[in-house]
């Protein structure tokens, strides 16, 4: 086990260094000169010549790599080019942002989801199946943004429930912090459902008809014990991976969600850096997100072992 997270540990190091190259590469392959694009059309090429010297722009791509490459790995991600102020602490607290959306809409995806599967996969072929399967495709097939537009239009034009952009405050007591989180949360939700309840369906389904719980079933044991326990525990191995990757999802991807509701978090930044060419927030940010994708991913399959005691890394299955 141990082998094994060192090993997957030195493939995610690996990873990101080719990342970040490909992300510091990508963003100085833009077409335009960057002093040009912060300075404006009517600077002269003097102030731009000035500029691109005070940013170091002007020496190779492989020492200006390093510069940044060594800067990152000792917590400096540079200084915001328009805001004028360094990235580290704006990074820190957009990713806590979007922390908070993300892990209170995995918490609703993984009991919402896990739970519509096995009642699916119980029920399979009968009405509830089918209402079930109808409800969480609507997620899939449907744009995150159109139902956050959706919600916003119910709960907060119409009805005034609940906020419709913004992240609140703790110090403004937890009722009206929580309630900036309803809409985009709900939105998340909806929208991973179907990932996650399918797939759990599909495993139960496999696991209901395995040996062992007809074993259980013979033995006399509650019909629930025998889904919960036997089923369930097995049923759960590929469902980790999907709630992994879906975790890494709304950490990196939920631009259009934030975008939306004004939330800023991690993808709201990445919007004002790519709007107005801010290039240490555009790197910082996409690296965080494919950190945090690698891992959530490495989480998952450290989760295999202790999920199922029969896993023995690098070896299979007992």
């Amino acid at each position: 086990m141990a082998y094994y997270a060192l090993k997957r540990l030195g493939a995610v190091f690996l990873i990101l260094i080719i990342m970040s190259l490909v992300i510091f590469l990508s963003t100085h392959a833009l077409p335009k000169n960057t002093a040009a694009m912060i300075l404006g059309h009517y600077s002269t090429a003097e102030t731009q010549a000035a500029l691109e010297h005070k940013l170091g722009l002007d020496q190779p791509l492989r020492i200006q790599y390093l510069r940044w490459a060594s800067g990152v790995l000792h917590g400096d991600l540079g200084d915001s080019l328009v805001m004028n102020r360094p990235v580290a602490p704006i990074l820190w607290r957009a990713l806590a942002n979007s922390a908070v959306l993300a892990g209170a809409a995995m918490v609703m995806v993984s009991i919402v989801g896990l739970s519509l599967g096995v009642i699916a996969a119980v029920w399979r072929g009968h009405s509830t199946d089918h209402a079930i399967a109808i409800f969480t495709y609507l997620g899939l097939a449907v744009p995150e943004f159109y139902w956050g537009l959706v919600l916003i239009l119910i709960f907060s034009t119409t009805f005034h429930l609940l906020p419709s952009s913004g992240s609140g405050s703790v110090s403004m007591g937890f009722g009206r912090y929580s309630s900036h989180l309803v809409l985009p949360v709900i939105t998340l939700t909806f929208s991973l459902l179907a990932h996650v309840s399918r797939l759990t369906r599909s495993s139960m389904l496999e696991a209901l008809d395995t040996n062992y719980v007809r074993a259980a079933r013979a033995r006399g044991l509650p019909e629930r014990q025998v889904i919960l326990r036997h089923a369930l525990r097995n049923a759960l191995m590929p469902a980790i991976t999907v709630l992994a990757q879906n975790f890494g999802f709304l950490i990196g991807g939920i631009v259009a969600v934030e975008t939306v509701f004004a939330y800023p978090g991690l993808g709201q930044l990445l919007v004002y850096a790519l709007q107005r060419l801010d290039l240490p927030v555009m790197q910082a940010a996409v690296l965080m997100m494919t950190a945090t994708f690698c891992i959530t991913n490495l989480a998952a399959d450290l989760l295999y072992g202790w999920i199922n005691p029969r896993i023995r890394y690098g070896g299979g299955v007992d």
